[in-house]
């Protein structure tokens, strides 16, 4: 786990990127923002998040428990295979635990683990979101199965026949725990099916979901929909039930409130609400509303199916500063998260990778804590 040094080495090389890859004018941009998170987003510390060593890290969930620290759940896997897709066919979610919010965070066990492929979950679980209600700690998740061996590092690509068949299998999941060291009781199926003729045929994931006093629950996921005999483009839908444990039931007339054939891909949504309404943000995967591939797009909704983009949509960008005032783009930045606290948020958390261009490029994974100013 002592792969900080090594990280602090890395980062070193960034300062030489040029002017084309990063954002120059990135503390001017936050200043005169009007992003409401963008524009109170603070400085990472290098020392902070969570990095193991040997291991791929991705996906960010943080609660604090009643202990007073911070809990953070991600998902991992060997870096003796590929990152991507290796995330399909081999995560395992585990639990990690820090004094404060920025970390730096240090492993503590493992919550959900591979248990065979006979199970609709058996063979990766991953995307966590977790949430306290009412004692009890429930655990939003994405799991996956596939009937073959172990790939080797080399096997494992996007057209592999465990990518095909692993992505075809992702599906929306809970688990309940009564405390966050577990056990955690897994339901023996899927919360969120797929249905033939919807968007939402081919697979279920990225689950983000408000739980509500009584017990309902409206989450947003994403999905993609079988177009012939291949997958189409990724959109986002939302769910409703009635009580925490379903039957959830797809809104919108079983139609995406972002369809990519409109929005473009968007993915990796943030679902939280106030007395405002519901907001949400997520990953621009083309740069449509940041003019950033992989930049953060805030939106705004007052029943949860009908959003309107924010006036200034731009909620974070792949560039970054840091504590010694260093400004870097990261190579990958994705799966964002706000941990709230007095109902003010008190950090953001980021899945992050070094390495431009696509997952290839990437040598070490993790995750990214940026506190929002005071």
């Amino acid at each position: 786990m002592k792969r900080m040094l090594f990280l602090c080495l890395v980062l070193i090389g960034f300062q030489s990127v040029s002017s084309q890859e990063k954002l120059k004018n990135l503390v001017e941009l936050k200043k005169n923002s009007k992003n409401e998170i963008l524009h109170n987003l603070g400085q990472a510390d290098k020392k902070g998040g969570f990095f193991l060593k040997g291991y791929w890290v991705w996906d960010n969930t943080v609660i604090k428990g009643d202990d007073g620290k911070y809990h953070l759940f991600s998902s991992c896997y060997p870096d003796t295979i590929v990152f991507h897709p290796g995330w399909m066919v081999s995560a395992e979610i585990i639990h990690a635990v820090a004094d404060k919010p920025e970390g730096p965070f240090r492993f503590v066990n493992k919550a959900l683990e591979a248990r065979g492929a006979q199970y609709w979950d058996g063979r990766s679980t991953f995307n966590p979101q977790i949430f306290k209600h009412k004692g009890k700690y429930y655990m939003f998740y994405v799991g996956s199965t596939h009937p073959f061996e172990e790939a080797k590092h080399d096997e494992l690509t996007v057209e592999s026949k465990w990518c095909i068949v692993g992505r075809s299998n992702k599906r929306v999941g809970l688990a309940v725990a009564n405390n966050l060291d577990g056990p955690w009781e897994r339901m023996d199926k899927p919360i969120l099916e797929t249905e033939p003729n919807t968007f939402y045929s081919f697979l279920t994931s990225n689950p983000t979901m408000v739980i509500n006093e009584d017990d309902s629950v409206l989450m947003i996921f994403k999905a993609r929909a079988y177009e012939g005999n291949i997958h189409g483009p990724m959109s986002l839908g939302v769910a409703f039930a009635k009580t925490i444990t379903g039957p959830y039931t797809v809104l919108n007339n079983k139609k995406p409130v972002f369809d990519a054939k409109i929005t473009g891909e968007l993915e990796d949504p943030f679902l939280w609400k106030d007395k405002r309404g519901y907001h949400v943000v997520f990953k621009d995967h083309k740069g449509k509303y940041t003019s950033e591939w992989g930049g953060g797009v805030l939106a705004h909704s007052a029943n949860g199916t009908d959003w309107k983009m924010d006036i200034d949509p731009k909620a974070y960008s792949k560039t970054i500063q840091w504590s010694d005032k260093t400004i870097e783009k990261r190579g990958q930045l994705e799966r964002p998260f706000i941990l709230f606290e007095n109902n003010k948020p008190r950090c953001m958390y980021f899945s992050t990778m070094d390495g431009e261009g696509g997952f290839e490029n990437g040598t070490y994974s993790g995750i990214l804590a940026i506190p929002f100013l005071k």
